[in-house]
This record gives C-alpha cells, structure tokens and sequence, in this order.
C-alpha cells in the first residue's frame, strides 16, 4: 500500500530533502555560487515572444481573501529587477516543517542554498497591452505554494496568457500567510504600515485521522480559492478597482479589457491536479483543464460521475504514477476523446517545480529532484504539450498546433497513456 507527501516528494516529506544538510553544505558553493557570481543553475526564462512581468495580489485583511501571483506578458522592462524566487524566510520554516527538519536548520539551509535565486520574470514590470489574452489558473501541490512553479508559469505568460498561480489557504502549502491590522498597543517602529503578516504553516495528519477525509475538504476549498481567482481576475478586467493589500506600484488598471473572457483554463501539479478536476466540476467558465502527475485520492467519489464535462489532459512522470491513481485518471475520462494522457519518459515528480533546476546533478538525483531525464527537456514537453491541447481547446490562432503529436503521446520521451502495468482485471 503505497501513500506520501505527493506534492514536494514522490516519497514521504522526509526523504525530499530530510538529512542532506551536510551534502548541501558541501555542494553549494560549487553549484550555486553566490549572489554576487553568475549562477550556474537557473530557473529556464520563457521562450515565447512576450517579456513577462510578475507581481502579488492579496485582497482583504482576512484569511478568506485572494491571494495569488500573476504572471503576464509585459512591456521590455530592463530596470525591473527579477522577482525573488522565494520571497520570504518563513517559506523557509514551512518547508523545513513540511519535510521534518528542525527549522534553524532548514531555514539557513535554504537560504544559502536558493536564497539568491531568482525567478525568471521582471518584478512589477509593464502589463502589455494591445490585445486580449487567454487566462490561465494554476494551483501549486501540497507543501508547495505560489512561486516554486515559475518555470510553467513564465513559459505560459511569454507565450501569450496571463496566469494566476494562486497561494492555496487551506493548510496543505509549506506556508502562506495574510496581512492583518496590527494591535493598537503594538509598537510601529519603522514601517509606516499597520498590517502585519500573519502565517499559516503545513497541517500535518493527526495521529489516527484518515487523510482522504482531510485532502477531500481541502481540495474543495482549493477549488473555491481557483474560482475567486478567476472573479478577481475577471473584475479587474471589467475596471472594477481591487484594494491589494500588499505594497506595489503595480498598475491593476492597466489589466483593463486584457482578459479574453471566453478562453480560460486551470491547471496544477499533485495535489492541484486534484484541485484542476474539482474546478472543473465546480465551474463551467474554466472550458478545459491540465491536470500535471495528479494525486487523485482528494477526488470525491461524486466526480466520476460525469461531472466533468470539459476536456482534460493528464501529463504524468513516469516515477511517481501507480495502479490505482492511473485507474481513478482512466475512470474520469474513459470514452471521452477529449480528455487524454501521456506520460514523459525518465521523468519524476519533481520534474514540474523548479526545485529541479536549481540543484545539482548528485543531489538532485539522489532526492529525486530530478530524473534521467534532462530537467529542460521534461518541462518543455510538458509546456508545448499543454499548449498544443489549449490551442485546440481554447481554439487558440497559434502555431501552438505544431505539437499536437505530444499530446497523442508521440514523441522520443513521450508515451501515450501510462507505463504502469495494470492487471488484466483492470480495465485498460
């Protein structure tokens, strides 16, 4: 019987990244260098035609607000510096809790590791005009949270979406937080705000509670947080004014008659896989969804039955899929033509995040980070196989049609379907 942390490892949290502090130590100077060096690993800029610009969105001063990351094409934008990757230390903390290591380890382990690793898009940059893009909602896998996806993110933006990977609220990220107003007797000190941050961290199982009743509710509230997105969205498009609580000189009215409000899409990774099918189910507006290695257990019993009508691409790694996960994927979308699965060859769960990129070759192999498959070559099947289906979904005038054959599973680390071997009991 086979169950883990889905999301950050493809094992339980623990075996992700847990113990390696001396090896990281020793390899860090030589893989990432240090902030003022070249890095050597980096995470791959879009290759689309659009510059991208990124920047944070949170509404109200409460827990059931937005919050989320946007990343669109943007104007050239050479004084923008690049947005940090991970943007503050308490993800840090998060992480270290999410894969059982003490937090003063973890914390400065990141930090020397990713802290000056940047996210490949400009910070507050430009939003371009000029034309209506498609909209993409993304929803990042348990343990995780908004920024660790950029990789997917800005190869989307750069081709032509706006994409609004959101920070999910229900317990399941490393940590997210909200701002609220602080206390009359708290001092002010230097900061003119009167918001202060407060954190949310990963809730871990409870001895004897049954995970499937906990992920199912958080999988709900996550497709709930999906569809807020895409109101907010969708209200700063028709010029409504939004208050963003966090600080930003980012213009939301320039986002005005930006959005093609016919052409929307949802995707995520593991846990937001599940979070895609959900959203689907729940909300007609998104008109197809890419579901990326999805973790299916979250799933409620009442979605297979033909609750979701839109058509569904399932982009698995070949490492982390097993017989019954496959078969719940294959319940979902039997004798329907649209919804469809591949998997690519020598990948592995952690093929989608960027931790992929930015660790070397010893330690991403032995923790999984990375398969036998080069990191590049993996995330560019899975973006041009999700482009091509979105195209055709979203009936998309772009040339995004020349790889149509990845999504039929043709292509030299490509296969249609699974590569789990089912029993012949089960249907194929």
């Amino acid at each position: 019987m086979r169950r883990l942390l889905p999301a950050l490892g493809s094992s339980p949290g623990r075996a992700w990244l847990g113990g390696v502090t001396p090896g990281l130590s020793v390899k860090a100077p030589m893989e990432m260098g240090s902030s003022s060096t070249e890095k050597f690993y980096r995470i791959p800029e879009g290759k689309g035609p659009h510059s991208v610009g990124c920047t944070d969105l949170m509404t109200e001063n409460a827990v059931e607000g937005s919050f989320l990351r946007l990343y669109y094409p943007s104007c050239d934008a050479t004084a923008n510096e690049e947005a940090p990757w991970i943007p503050d230390k308490e993800y840090y903390q998060g992480l270290s809790d999410f894969l059982n290591m003490y937090r003063v380890v973890g914390e400065r382990l990141f930090q020397y590791y990713v802290g000056s690793v940047t996210c490949p898009a400009k910070s507050n940059a430009a939003f371009k005009p000029g034309e209506k893009y498609p909209l993409l909602v993304f929803s990042h896998g348990l343990g995780a949270f908004r920024t660790i996806y950029s990789a997917i993110c800005v190869e989307m933006a750069s081709q032509g979406f706006i994409v609004a990977a959101v920070e999910h609220r229900d317990e399941s990220a490393s940590a997210t937080y909200y701002c609220k107003k602080k206390s009359v007797s708290e001092p002010q000190e230097e900061s003119t705000s009167n918001m202060e941050k407060e954190w949310i961290y990963y809730r871990k199982l409870k001895t004897g509670e049954e995970e499937r009743c906990l992920r199912h509710k958080q999988v709900q509230q996550r497709a709930q947080e999906c569809i807020k997105a895409l109101d907010l969205i969708l209200k700063i498009n028709s010029g409504e004014e939004v208050m963003n609580v966090l600080n930003s000189d980012f213009d939301w009215n320039s986002l005005k008659d930006s959005v093609d409000t016919s052409r929307i899409a949802v995707m995520g990774h593991s846990f937001g896989g599940a979070t895609v099918i959900e959203s689907l189910s729940k909300e007609i507006r998104f008109r197809c969804g890419i579901a990326l290695d999805a973790w299916m257990l979250p799933v409620g019993d009442d979605i297979y039955q033909s609750s979701v009508q839109q058509p569904l691409l399932f982009i698995n790694s070949e490492k982390f899929q097993w017989a019954d996960n496959i078969l719940k994927m294959k319940k979902l979308s039997s004798n329907d033509t649209n919804k469809k699965m591949i998997t690519i060859k020598g990948s592995v769960h952690q093929s989608f995040p960027d931790f992929t990129f930015v660790s070397g070759e010893i330690i991403g192999r032995f923790f999984k980070l990375k398969g036998e498959i080069d990191p590049n070559e993996a995330i560019d099947i899975s973006n041009h196989a999700s482009l091509a289906f979105l195209q055709k979904h979203l009936s998309l005038k772009k040339d995004f049609d020349k790889w149509d054959s990845l999504v039929d599973g043709i292509g030299s680390n490509v296969i249609p379907g699974t590569n789990i071997e089912l029993s012949p009991a089960e249907p194929e």
